[in-house]
């Protein structure tokens, strides 16, 4: 995700900001966050420009004539080598060093949402999220993204001007305060419902069955509901997920899959297929599960593998076996993890500066707020 440093969303009714971090260009348009007519769907009106002014470190404001909406199609250019994805640009790359890379333009907002105002003091029995890091949540204010509502993209002046709400900054945050054994199992949800297909979106203008949006949503319901014992007793990673995906089933036979941050906001819309998808999650029990992670999971893990550790595989009729060839693939893991860490730096390292110096609306503040992050991550990065 990116934000542009001359753009800001505030929202509706909110005074233009005096102040802003350095990041920010001399001059910033300021748009408000206006409702649609489906929750966590907005639109943005263009309110306010600020101009920085040096002499006393703040912003002054120019009022715009209402009536200006700003359409989420101006963040892409589409070329061969680039496809739209809902609100991300792929960008694909012919070289094999190089990962294909999904942009999402984004417009920032420093506040916390109103639609959203419920969230940091509903009740909670587990005490999940603590207090601290709801408050680092909402200090994080959150982002807009250029997506309009599914049954919206058809419409010529909403499929153009709708924007969503993003709380992709709140999601890290609590993703990152999970004990290990929940991070483990959203991969292996994420990684299973992707392989099956189940979250296969199709063409852009096809309903979508299940997205991963729906399995991190359910994730977060699940921390908060369920005690620390439910996810540690037994530590059986199948056994938490067999009981997910079943409440998945649930969600989805119902047609229904409430918004984490956003009440009255609901993920699922009523299509036929997922009934069928409903019933296939349903019937899968521990030993299915199992089975699968093992042929379509760790055996695949082990094809990246040097060839003695890859042909351990092709004998795993007992738990032994198993046991011996998976701990040569993590033994063979734990051994390459530093030479992949550096090859990713290394590609930062060019990357990163790059981006900061060229592609941004830099300005003297900005430049040197920029370079001290960077310097943060390492001082090579600065150079």
């Amino acid at each position: 995700m990116f934000y542009r440093s001359n753009q800001l969303a505030i929202p509706q009714g909110h005074a233009p900001p005096t102040q802003l971090p350095t990041e920010f260009s001399d001059y910033v348009r300021v748009f408000e966050i206006v409702d649609s007519q489906l929750p966590g769907y907005v639109y943005l009106e263009l309110c306010y420009l600020l101009t920085y002014c040096t002499h006393d470190d703040k912003y002054n404001y120019f009022e715009y004539d209402s009536g200006q909406y700003f359409s989420g199609w101006l963040y892409y250019t589409e070329g061969h080598s680039r496809s739209r994805h809902g609100p991300a640009l792929i960008t694909y790359h012919s070289h094999t060093s190089r990962l294909n890379t999904d942009f999402v333009g984004c417009v920032r907002c420093l506040s916390w949402p109103p639609q959203a105002a419920d969230w940091p003091t509903r009740h909670r029995n587990h005490d999940w999220p603590d207090s601290a890091t709801v408050d680092h949540v909402v200090n994080n204010g959150c982002d807009v993204v250029g997506v309009a509502h599914r049954r919206c993209r058809q419409h010529e002046w909403m499929g153009k001007h709708q924007w969503r709400l993003s709380f992709s900054r709140a999601e890290i945050v609590l993703i990152n305060s999970w004990m290990p054994v929940r991070q483990i199992v959203y991969h292996m949800l994420r990684v299973f419902m992707k392989t099956e297909r189940l979250t296969d979106n199709g063409v852009d203008s096809e309903p979508i069955a299940v997205s991963n949006y729906h399995i991190k949503t359910l994730m977060l319901w699940t921390s908060e509901t369920e005690p620390r014992s439910w996810w540690t007793r037994n530590l059986n990673f199948i056994r938490i997920s067999i009981e997910l995906l079943h409440t998945l089933s649930i969600w989805l036979t119902e047609a229904r899959c409430p918004h984490y941050f956003v009440n009255n906001c609901n993920l699922l819309d009523s299509f036929c297929n997922l009934e069928v998808i409903a019933s296939h999650l349903m019937s899968i029990d521990e030993t299915w599960l199992s089975t699968w992670f093992v042929n379509n999971y760790i055996r695949k893990c082990s094809e990246l593998c040097p060839d003695n550790v890859s042909r351990l595989f092709s004998d795993v009729s007992t738990t032994m076996k198993l046991q011996k060839a998976v701990s040569a693939v993590v033994d063979w893991r734990l051994n390459t993890t530093l030479r992949d860490k550096w090859g990713l730096f290394d590609l930062a390292d060019f990357v990163i500066p790059f981006t900061v110096c060229d592609l941004l609306d830099l300005t003297v503040r900005s430049y040197v707020c920029w370079m001290t992050e960077l310097s943060k991550v390492h001082t090579r990065l600065i150079i």
